[in-house]
């Protein structure tokens, strides 16, 4: 599913270092977390799964194909198969929420019969079945990443990356998300969580890559967030 060999990445402004020498593989159906502290290459690592950087070292292949390599006309086949959580939701803000998770269905060309049927099943699994029709700016920060939920596995893809998915959550709430993002977890979809949620970590007792300094200083399964210092 995700396979990095020697993965390095500099960026080129400033010449620092994000990511050095990481090798790794993340079979499919897996659920890890990636933590470390600011800094430590985590969104990077993110940024480079979805081809929105290149990697200057090393080879990433994600569904078996070297990214760094991938022409632009396969981008959208790569990123339609990853559907993104973000820590500040990034909704469209004058939208209801069936058009949020319906705007991204239609632009991989889903028909209006398939959106129609798809919207509300998918509204159902976050729990917002009932809020439809609610502008997103009325909802609560929870509800708000529901619907970011929503609207990443809106178009099934076959992995999930969040990038500090309950970072403006209160723990209960950020509890529930890690819920659900488990039980997307158990019908099959790939799971990768970046965060610096040490309770969350410790508690779901899973996969963790650990980071620093942009190298990988630990992979333990069942893990917890205690190697990082």
């Amino acid at each position: 599913m995700v396979e990095a060999q020697n993965l390095s990445m500099k960026y080129e402004k400033d010449k620092s270092l994000a990511l050095e020498n990481l090798t790794f593989s993340i079979d499919r159906g897996e659920f890890v977390f990636f933590v470390g502290s600011s800094g430590a290459g985590k969104s990077t690592l993110m940024k480079l799964i979805i081809r929105e950087e290149k990697p200057n070292g090393g080879v990433l292949k994600v569904f078996g194909r070297d990214v760094a390599r991938l022409p632009k006309h396969r981008l959208p086949f790569l990123r339609r198969n990853i559907g993104m959580v973000f820590q500040d939701f990034r909704l469209m803000e004058d939208r209801s929420v069936y058009e949020n998770v319906a705007f991204a269905m239609t632009v991989i060309g889903s028909s209006r019969r398939e959106i129609r049927r798809r919207v509300p099943h998918v509204l159902g699994l976050v729990g917002l079945k009932d809020k439809a029709r609610a502008k997103v700016t009325d909802l609560s920060g929870g509800e708000q990443q529901r619907v970011g939920l929503a609207r990443a596995i809106a178009n099934r893809p076959a992995m999930i990356i969040a990038d500090e998915p309950t970072g403006n959550l209160d723990p209960g709430t950020a509890l529930d998300i890690m819920n659900l993002l488990r039980s997307i977890n158990l019908r099959g979809t790939t799971v990768l969580v970046a965060t610096h949620n040490r309770d969350i970590v410790d508690q779901f007792k899973k996969r963790v890559l650990y980071l620093d300094g942009g190298r990988l200083v630990g992979d333990e399964q069942k893990g917890i967030y205690t190697h990082v210092h």
